[in-house]
């Protein structure tokens, strides 16, 4: 005897529930996936972009001979930048430039001047404002911006805390509605396997962008906090005993890099042995420098030394990072194409061109079965009826702590059943 499995009662119950959730969370939350898509896939292309884009200023003729560090800062320091120095990023290749960073007025958050010093003969080929500890140049920069809050500062970041909060909701809904199918047409069956497919990189991509949003994101480090799963942070003698590198307001000036050689020589020896590294000067009289490891490719080398009079006085390993405090670093890492070098970048174009798929062909199926007039053709109201109530006690429980956790998806949910309430009282009136 040999029998057809088929949805269960309980199944088609929930269905409804789902369907009717997709639809609204599809139609009204779509533009802002498929923006977050297309400007995702775009950023992951900038490493290539920005090697051929600024190769004048990353890239000289091989030289046979390096000048030392403290040489090439003089190079920098002789174009009469208006900042302050700050650090130095060695070249990391033949044929690569030096980046000496300056502070300096009127650049905003996290962002430095980098003065580029052909290393081994010590012409300046140029200077950028770069951004954040990944060193993005101006493409990358205004790409970054682009896909996190439309060149909109802060309140443009409600776009992407949406799309981001509502994405693993819309997801995981349509897995529920693929497990749970009747026969479709052509392009729902479409539609639907291509959100099979792409839905571990859609719930990653979710997950990985609230890390970074407003208000989740908050919530996400306080959690993180209260677990001790916060990433460590290196003693910096003579600057409060924190991390003060990046931000810190350096007191260094002329002479005082002339040690940089030895420093440098100092980390090399105490095992920090990745290519890409940033060389931070002293934020006060009496403090230390920073050697830091840049390299967020796969194996992950961030480990950091505190080097005071020659000797190092702390440091930081990645090997001894809480377990949660790794997987944030690679979760990070992947969700902007690094960890990985080009498979990354590959996969997260395939992930990106997927969702904006999937937002072009549910749009055209609503647009196929729109009704003459009126918002859509949602599922009939009142599925939620259907759902046992203990079942639903617990959905609604469960959507209270999650709209909690992740502010943006709670309010925006009520918007939409105030909405729904509202055009079932409009055509009950009709």
């Amino acid at each position: 005897m040999t029998t057809t499995a088929t949805p269960s009662r309980t199944s088609f119950a929930w269905r409804g529930l789902f369907l009717r959730l997709h639809f609204y969370a599809g139609v009204l939350v779509g533009p802002l996936v498929l923006i977050a898509a297309l400007t995702g896939v775009l950023y992951a292309l900038t490493p290539q972009l920005e090697s051929w884009v600024y190769s004048d200023k990353l890239r000289v003729p091989v030289s046979s001979q390096q000048l030392p560090l403290s040489t090439q800062i003089d190079a920098a320091l002789g174009t009469s930048p208006q900042g302050s120095l700050v650090a130095v990023r060695p070249a990391t290749e033949p044929g690569a430039t030096t980046r000496v960073l300056f502070s300096e007025k009127g650049l905003g958050e996290s962002e430095r001047r980098a003065v580029f010093v052909d290393p081994g003969t010590g012409r300046v080929t140029g200077d950028l404002v770069v951004y954040g500890s990944s060193g993005s140049l101006p493409l990358r920069m205004t790409l970054s911006q682009l896909h996190r809050n439309l060149l909109l500062g802060e309140p443009g970041r409600l776009y992407s805390e949406l799309a981001a909060s509502w994405l693993w909701v819309v997801a995981l809904g349509g897995l529920v509605l693929w497990i749970t199918r009747p026969r479709k047409s052509k392009r729902a069956r479409t539609h639907g396997l291509i959100g099979v497919w792409v839905l571990g990189g859609a719930l990653f991509l979710s997950a990985t962008g609230l890390t970074w949003s407003a208000y989740a994101g908050e919530n996400v480090a306080s959690l993180r906090e209260t677990l001790g799963w916060t990433t460590p942070s290196l003693k910096m003698p003579g600057s409060g005993g924190g991390d003060h590198s990046e931000h810190g307001e350096h007191t260094s000036s002329g002479s005082g890099h002339r040690d940089i050689d030895t420093v440098l020589w100092a980390a090399r020896t105490s095992g920090i042995d990745a290519k890409p590294v940033e060389i931070s000067l002293p934020t006060s009289p009496d403090g230390a420098w920073k050697v830091a490891e840049v390299d967020r490719g796969w194996p992950t080398q961030v480990d950091a030394v505190a080097i005071q009079d020659g000797a190092v006085v702390s440091s930081v390993k990645f090997a001894d990072y809480p377990i949660a405090a790794k997987l944030s670093r690679w979760g990070i890492d992947a969700h902007m194409g690094v960890l990985f070098g080009w498979p990354n970048q590959l996969l997260l174009l395939l992930i990106g061109g997927g969702l904006v798929t999937l937002v072009v062909l549910g749009y055209r199926m609503w647009w196929k079965r729109r009704p003459t007039s009126g918002f859509g053709r949602p599922t009939p109201r009142g599925q939620w009826r259907k759902v046992p109530p203990a079942a639903l006690a617990g959905l609604g429980l469960g959507t209270l702590v999650v709209g909690w956790f992740v502010p943006l998806l709670g309010i925006s949910l009520v918007a939409f059943f105030v909405i729904d309430l509202l055009l079932g009282r409009r055509a009950k009136t009709a």
